[in-house]
């Protein structure tokens, strides 16, 4: 009887411990779980600790409310001018409704995925291969905005897609890459050219600032040896003037005029005498009396001066 009794305690025990685990849920913070009641849906549960009734709740589906970034695989795309491109990129999505996402539809991963690589399709085939690398903004939002509008029954909300790559076959790779050569090839050429027609031009202004420079300094040294000749002549005029001044002073003070006449005479006999020394011919007056008539009219003009 003991016996018995024990083991049909253990037995209690064991129901009741299952009952509790499977009554008592804890839901971890950002998370949602569905609860069915046989088999229909009863409610969603939040974060924090929770009661079921056993064996008739039961957990269906648990999701996560955390934003999820999902890897879209390389796909292939035709672009505007038929080049095929392969292309992927990473696709950022939460759940806002965790019964929709759970009864709205199968797979919500999947399908978000499989949306987003045909928007993808469709949007490449509208632009050339040159603009497909450079509206890849534009790419992006068009695809957030189609998969976001056609997951709204599914209680998703995409937030966002970035393009990682887009690969074009070798061949176009290799006619880009000898494209992007020219390109900077030329830029090369274009920038050597421009550095030397600044050089040029600089050059220039530098020899006419210099000839404007050399002008400028031989205006300045011609201007100031003219003014140095006319202080020159200046001071020549007004030193021959008292010069002169002084002569006049001491020819009108006695005895001056003698000394005048003295003079004259004594200059007319040396460049005279001065005559036949340089000269090989010597023309001398038929008269020597003229000596004696030109040192008169000589005192008869310091005379008229004097006066």
């Amino acid at each position: 009887m003991i016996s018995g009794g024990l083991v049909f305690f253990g037995i209690v025990a064991v129901i009741v411990l299952t009952a509790i685990m499977k009554t008592a849920v804890i839901v971890p913070q950002k998370a949602a779980y569905i609860v069915e009641r046989l088999g229909r849906y009863r409610c969603t549960l939040d974060a924090g600790f929770h009661i079921l009734i056993p064996f008739l709740d039961r957990i269906a589906y648990k999701h996560t409310l955390k934003e999820q970034a999902i890897d879209v695989p390389p796909q292939e795309c035709i672009t505007k001018d038929n080049i095929a491109v392969s292309v992927d990129g990473i696709l950022y999505m939460q759940v806002m409704d965790a019964a929709k996402a759970s009864y709205g539809i199968g797979n919500y991963l999947f399908a978000t995925t499989q949306l987003a690589q045909t928007t993808m399709r469709s949007e490449m085939g509208k632009l050339d291969l040159d603009r497909s690398f450079e509206e890849r903004t534009s790419i992006n939002a068009a695809i957030v905005a189609a998969v976001d509008k056609a997951s709204d029954p599914w209680g998703i909300k995409v937030t966002r897609y970035e393009i990682k790559n887009i690969t074009p076959p070798q061949s176009i790779r290799d006619a880009m890459e000898k494209q992007m050569r020219a390109e900077r090839e030329k830029r090369a050429m274009i920038a050597e050219s421009e550095g030397e027609r600044q050089s040029k031009i600089n050059r220039a202004e530098g020899e006419r600032q210099q000839a404007i420079a050399l002008s400028e300094g031989e205006r300045a040294r011609r201007i100031n040896e003219a003014e140095g000749r006319a202080k020159e002549i200046l001071l020549v005029a007004e030193a021959q003037a008292e010069g002169i001044s002084k002569v006049a002073a001491a020819i009108n003070g006695k005895g001056g005029v003698e000394s005048v006449n003295m003079q004259l005479a004594q200059q007319y006999l040396a460049q005279f005498g001065n005559l036949a020394k340089t000269n090989n011919t010597m023309i001398i007056p038929s008269n020597l009396a003229d000596v004696a008539g030109v040192l008169k009219a000589c005192t008869s003009v310091v005379k008229k001066v004097t006066d």
